[in-house]
């Protein structure tokens, strides 16, 4: 392939700018943050599963509560019933038989204000246990939000300088011959690189002196002829550094 020296020099430009497009990228998706928000997340999900066991502990608690609290109710009412039968009936049997169950009932309202009395301070310790974690959940979603808030300012800069890169390097390609932007991306997607200079006969794309046989070839090269570096596979480019 041919191409002018002015055209095979702009491609180190390209290179440039594909090299710090590539290093925006890595750094966009290894941000020190992103890291700390990783570290933090087995805290959260621990803290998620406690959240939902004393969640589940207080509702099961209030559900037991409730059925207490009405059984106690249903014995007063009978008790509140029997009272005023009590009260109304002049039959020998049937005050013995109220007062008898009259007696049952307030039994059985004392071991349910007893159990109810349990339940309240079951529920009340629940409370307070759940109250904790979400106070702990609280102090950790501050410093989850904290780091993302980090990250997307971080982000958000990144972004700017790629969208400024990638306009910049729209501007190179387009001063290209298309066949040679071709040819670079090809090597550039296969290889890594697409282009590097040849500075003393060392390839900036290998860093590795070429030997004796592969410089001459490059010698006898004329400039607008495309040469590819032999271990890298890159378009060498040529110039007054070259010490050809």
């Amino acid at each position: 392939m041919k191409a002018s020296p002015a055209d095979q020099n702009e491609l180190l430009r390209l290179q440039t700018a594909d090299t710090r497009l590539a290093q925006l990228n890595h750094i966009a998706k290894n941000l020190p943050q992103t890291a700390q928000l990783a570290a933090l997340q087995p805290e959260v999900d621990a803290l998620r599963a406690r959240w939902i066991a004393r969640t589940g502990e207080l509702e099961d608690s209030r559900a037991e509560l409730k059925r207490v609290e009405s059984d106690v109710e249903l014995v007063e009412t009978r008790m509140t019933r029997d009272s005023s039968r009590l009260q109304q009936t002049s039959s020998t049997k049937d005050v013995q038989a109220l007062e008898g169950e009259l007696a049952s009932l307030t039994k059985r309202r004392d071991d349910l204000e007893e159990i109810e009395l349990t339940v309240m301070e079951r529920v009340e310790a629940y409370e307070k246990s759940l109250a904790e974690v979400e106070a702990e959940q609280a102090e950790l979603n501050a410093r989850v939000h904290e780091l993302e808030a980090a990250r997307g300012e971080e982000l958000a800069k990144l972004d700017a300088q790629r969208t400024a890169l990638a306009r910049d390097r729209a501007t190179i390609v387009g001063a290209i011959p298309a066949d040679l932007v071709e040819l670079y991306e090809k090597q550039r997607g296969r290889y890594g690189i697409g282009a590097a200079l040849l500075v003393r006969g060392v390839s900036l794309g290998s860093n590795v002196k070429l030997n004796e046989s592969d410089l001459s070839v490059i010698r006898r090269a004329a400039p607008d002829e495309v040469v590819l570096c032999p271990d890298s596979g890159a378009i060498l480019i040529r110039n007054e550094e070259s010490g050809l």
